[in-house]
């Protein structure tokens, strides 16, 4: 310093006060002032240059300072905006704060939001602020022309200094008229993007030609980016909002069911367990009409039924089964003119059965399930009963051949058997025989089983005929009842022999071949499709079939008369023998016995109570006849092999003195 002259180190201490006035951020006119003192103070005209540059560099230095002056109150700005925009908003409240800010931070005349609608091919202009008279919410412009489609395109905003002038544009009419109706200039458009999805465009105009900052376009941006996620969020929230509201509006509604839900759960599970624990179906069909509450019946695929409760409006056969038909197709309850429900009853794709419910009150949509459940459930029991059934099948035919084959076996072995198929064999029980016709024999079979298990009988296949155990007290009503069932569901006539009933296991057999017998007869006599037991054929069975079983027909016909006479020793046979022999007449009778008449009246007494009163009638008189006649003959043949026996047993006398001889030797 001590070598500078006066006017250098004036120089330097001018520049020393002006570094000062920066340091304090002294306005720019404090700095022109401190110049123009310097230059009238004599400052040589060497320092000048000197002096005039550090003017230069403090007023660039100043305006860096206004820049970061700017840029902090702009980011203050922003983050107020940001902060601003995280509050609660429903959409159009948000939408408008956005352009609010937007147009206050840039200082524009106006902004707006357009939304993009993608079914419609065009935007829609979703909210403005500032004085708007043609961009009114709702207006739609397309969304491929203009700033905002360039925006999108570019993912970052476009600006224009002066739109209808700017040919970088791609203009179009509508457009064009809108931005000149509000007298529009410059314009800025930052994409609203939210991940990859840009669902609109965020606008600020001003009315006078204007060229926007890099710090502007920034500003456009980071508000761009900040409005779209607002935008989502608050989107997304109106979104939960409203399946909120839709689930308690739901849960509302299922509520006032959720009671009615539970009872229908408990009704299922009780009815359930009742058809897994092996209840009845009549017990299980009671509980579904009181439930219901009306009447309740159920028929399986041949339309008999299997159980019932309350009385069933008649309807329409033909109504029914149409309305079964449509109920099986869907799977649903269908219902009938009469207010009568058709349910199919079901397991997988098999129909087991069909369920015909009444209530006592028309349905309504809560009442309907109780519908589908009693359905499952009948089919749960359904198919509980049929699985016992098949598992006890083969135990069931067994038992019904070896009673065929080996009935030598003790009898309480067969009777603790059937015990324990839920079968009593001790009591009475009669054998059904039938031979399908056509070669329908494995329907047959399949129908026989399923007739069995229905009756509580057993069934046997042999020799190409079915054989059917049944309990039953009349072996003619049995077949006929067979018939009936078996030949609709053929399609054509079935011949049936019956015999019995039988008591004990040592007679089934030989029911059976009675009831063979009948078949055989029936065939003989060119009378296939029909039935019969031996009370229908009487001696013509014996006479007609191929295995001749005249003990049988005797014991069957006489067997009463004589037993009494081998038990009390008296002639009842032989007086009703000698009767027929003398024409009816009780006079001959007795003289023919050496016997008073009265005693011939007396005998026909106890015969007519052995026999019944029907034994004089014309076809069973020659029944008996022909019985007395075949146990004369039976009486002469065992006699005639008896002495025979006699001789054959009886020694030589020459042959016993021939071997004594040998014996001495």
């Amino acid at each position: 310093m001590e070598s500078m002259n006066s006017a250098e180190r004036s120089g330097v201490s001018e520049i020393l006060n002006i570094l000062e006035l920066l340091a304090v951020e002294a306005p720019p006119a404090e700095i022109e002032a401190l110049l123009r003192r310097a230059r009238g103070g004599g400052v040589g005209a060497d320092v000048v240059p000197q002096l005039e540059r550090a003017e230069r560099m403090a007023f660039e230095i100043h305006a860096l300072y206004s820049r970061r002056q700017q840029r902090e109150a702009e980011l203050s700005a922003l983050v107020d905006t940001a902060r601003d925009l995280t509050l609660p908003y429903d959409l159009d409240a948000l939408l408008q704060t956005i352009t609010r800010r937007t147009r206050t931070l840039l200082g524009l005349d106006m902004s707006y939001i357009s939304f993009r609608d993608t079914a419609a091919g065009d935007s829609f202009v979703r909210t403005a602020d500032g004085h708007a008279s043609a961009l009114t919410v709702g207006y739609r412009v397309p969304y491929s022309f203009g700033l905002g489609a360039e925006a999108i395109k570019e993912s970052v905003p476009m600006w224009t200094p002066d739109y209808l002038s700017d040919e970088r544009m791609r203009h179009t009419g509508a457009l064009d008229e809108v931005v000149r109706a509000e007298g529009l200039r410059a314009i800025i458009a930052a994409p609203l993007k939210f991940g990859e999805d840009a669902f609109g465009v965020l606008y600020a105009a001003d009315r006078n030609v204007r060229h926007f900052t890099i710090g502007e376009v920034s500003l456009m941006s980071s508000l761009g980016d900040m409005a779209a996620v607002a935008i989502e969020k608050t989107r997304t929230l109106e979104r939960s909002n409203a399946d909120v509201a839709t689930l308690k509006s739901c849960a509302s509604r299922n509520e006032s069911r959720l009671a009615e839900f539970r009872r229908l759960t408990e009704l299922h599970t009780r009815l359930v367990d009742h058809a897994l624990a092996g209840g009845s179906l009549d017990a299980l069909v009671a509980e579904v009409a009181e439930e219901l509450p009306g009447a309740v019946l159920v028929r399986d695929m041949e339309h008999r039924p299997l159980s019932g409760a309350g009385a069933i409006p008649a309807a329409d056969d033909a109504e029914v089964l149409a309305a079964w038909r449509t109920a099986s197709a869907g799977n649903m309850p269908t219902v009938l003119r009469t207010g009568t429900w058709v349910v199919p009853v079901t397991v997988g794709h098999e129909d087991l059965a069909v369920a015909l419910l009444h209530p006592h009150e028309p349905l309504n949509d809560a009442d309907e399930p109780l519908l589908r459940l009693a359905a499952q459930s009948i089919a749960v029991l359904l198919q509980v009963q049929r699985g016992e059934a098949a598992a006890a099948s083969p135990f069931r035919d067994e038992l019904f051949e070896d009673l065929l084959v080996a009935p030598h076996r003790p009898a309480k072995q067969f009777v603790q058997r059937a015990h324990r198929l839920n079968i009593d064999l001790e009591r009475p029980h009669v054998v059904v025989v039938i031979r399908p016709e056509g070669g329908a024999q494995g329907r047959a079979a399949s129908w026989a089983a399923s007739y069995a298990r229905r009756m509580n009988g057993l069934r046997s296949i042999q020799n190409g005929c079915i054989a059917l155990l049944l309990p039953a007290d009349n072996s003619s009503v049995s077949a006929g009842a067979v018939s009936t069932e078996l030949s609709p569901l053929l399609g054509h006539p079935v011949t049936v022999g019956a015999a019995g009933p039988v008591s004990s296991p040592d007679l089934i057999q030989q029911a059976h071949r009675e009831a063979l017998r009948c078949l055989d007869a029936l065939v003989s006599l060119d009378n296939v499709g029909a039935h019969a037991s031996p009370e229908d054929l009487g001696f013509l069975g014996v006479l007609l079939s191929d295995n001749h079983d005249a003990a049988s027909f005797i014991s069957a016909t006489i067997g009463p008369i004589l037993d009494y006479d081998a038990q009390r020793t008296t002639e009842l046979t032989r007086t009703l023998d000698e009767y027929f022999a003398a024409g009816g007449s009780p006079t001959y009778a007795a003289e023919a016995l050496h016997v008073h008449p009265n005693t011939v009246s007396r005998r026909l007494e106890r015969i007519t109570e052995l026999l019944g009163a029907d034994w004089l009638k014309p076809e069973r008189a020659l029944e008996v006849q022909v019985a007395l006649r075949l146990h004369r003959t039976h009486d002469v043949l065992r006699r005639k092999r008896e002495r025979t026996r006699a001789q054959a047993d009886r020694p030589d006398p020459v042959a016993g003195r021939t071997d004594r001889s040998a014996d001495m030797a």
